[in-house]
C-alpha cells in the first residue's frame, strides 16, 4: 500500500487538536479516534477531499470481515463521522455525504457482574501481609465502593481526597469532575495505607500519586490488571473478572437495593441516562426472581 497523500498528516493533526480542545474528549478517546481516522486514510490512499461514503463503507466492510466486534466497528464509524463533520465545519473541501454510511447495530451485552456474596468474599479474602497488599486491598475496595473507572482510580492524587467528609474528587472522561462518596468501613484502611504503607512503597521518592508501583511511580493499568488476575486466581474465581467488573457490580448492586437510576448515573459519571440503563437488564432479572419468590400468586 502506498503512503498517504501529502494532505493527510496536517489535517489529522488539526482534527486531533479539535477533539481535544474544542470537544473536550478524554485522552484515551482522542488517541482512539485519531488512530481510527489514520487507519482509514491509509486504507483509502486518496486525497481527503476526494473521499466519498463508498470508501467508508468499503473500509468498514473490510475490518468487519477481519472479525471486529460490532461495538468496535461502531466506534470506528463514529470516529470517521466526527472527522468528516469537522471537515465540513472548517470549510475543508470534501465530497462526503456521511448520511449514506449505514449505522452499525450494536448488540446490548450484559456487563460482567459478581453477586454480592462473591464480591464481598473476594474482598474480605484479600491478604494483608505487606505494604503492597494494603495498596491492593484499598484499590479494589475503592473500585467497588465508588464505581470508579480504573483510569480514574489510578489518576487519583493526594489532593483529591477529603477523608473527613469521605469524598473523593474523581477526574472523569472529557475533563469532567465529580465528587464520589466512600463508605466508613474504609476509614481504617485509608489511615493505615497513608500513614505507613504508602510511605514504605514510596521510599525516598516524592510523588502526589495515591497509588504507586513497587518503584514508587504511578501504578499503570497493566500493573493493576496483573494484580487483579493473580488475586482472582487465588480466590478461585473462574469466570471473567476485569477492573470493570467492580464498576458493573457496584451499579447493579445499588439498583438491586432500590437506588434511583439517576443517582447511579451521577455516581458513575455517565453523561446520558441511556448509558446507565444497560444495568437495568441485570436488575430486571433480579426483580423477576424476587417477584416469583414473594408474590402470593407466584
Amino acid at each position: 500500500m502506498n503512503n498517504p497523500k501529502p494532505d493527510y498528516p496536517g489535517v489529522l493533526q488539526d482534527f486531533s487538536f479539535h477533539i481535544t480542545v474544542e470537544k473536550g474528549m478524554a485522552e484515551n478517546s482522542v488517541t482512539a479516534y485519531t488512530q481510527d481516522v489514520k487507519d482509514f486514510l491509509e486504507f483509502t490512499d486518496m486525497p481527503v477531499e476526494n473521499i466519498t461514503h463508498k470508501e467508508v463503507v468499503a473500509y468498514l466492510n473490510e475490518v468487519a470481515d477481519l472479525g471486529l466486534q460490532s461495538s468496535s466497528l461502531a466506534r470506528k464509524r463514529a470516529s470517521l463521522h466526527q472527522f468528516f463533520a469537522y471537515l465540513v465545519d472548517t470549510d475543508h473541501p470534501t465530497a462526503m455525504d456521511f448520511d449514506k454510511v449505514p449505522k452499525i447495530k450494536v448488540g446490548k451485552q450484559l456487563p460482567d457482574v459478581l453477586d454480592v456474596d462473591t464480591m464481598l468474599g473476594f474482598l474480605d479474602g484479600l491478604p494483608l501481609e505487606s505494604s503492597l497488599d494494603y495498596r491492593n486491598k484499598l484499590m479494589m475496595e475503592l473500585l467497588y465502593a465508588t464505581g470508579m473507572r480504573i483510569s480514574e482510580l489510578l489518576g487519583l492524587t493526594l489532593r483529591d481526597l477529603n477523608l473527613d467528609e469521605r469524598l473523593i474528587l474523581v477526574h472523569g472522561k472529557g475533563s469532567k469532575e465529580r465528587l464520589v462518596p466512600f463508605v466508613s468501613s474504609l476509614d481504617e484502611l485509608f489511615d493505615l495505607y497513608l500513614a505507613a504503607h504508602r510511605p514504605a512503597i514510596l521510599k525516598f521518592k516524592r510523588s502526589d500519586c495515591l497509588f504507586l508501583n513497587n518503584r514508587g511511580d504511578r501504578l499503570s493499568r497493566q500493573g493493576f490488571w496483573k494484580i487483579l488476575k493473580l488475586a482472582a486466581q487465588r480466590a478461585g474465581i473462574k469466570h471473567e473478572f476485569t477492573p470493570h467488573t467492580f464498576r458493573h457490580s457496584f451499579a447493579t448492586h445499588l439498583l438491586e437495593a432500590g437506588v434511583n437510576l439517576r443517582v447511579v448515573q451521577e455516581l458513575l459519571g455517565h453523561a446520558s441516562l441511556n448509558t446507565t440503563q444497560i444495568y437495568t437488564h441485570v436488575n430486571t432479572k433480579f426483580l423477576i426472581e424476587t417477584h416469583k419468590l414473594y408474590h402470593p400468586r407466584a
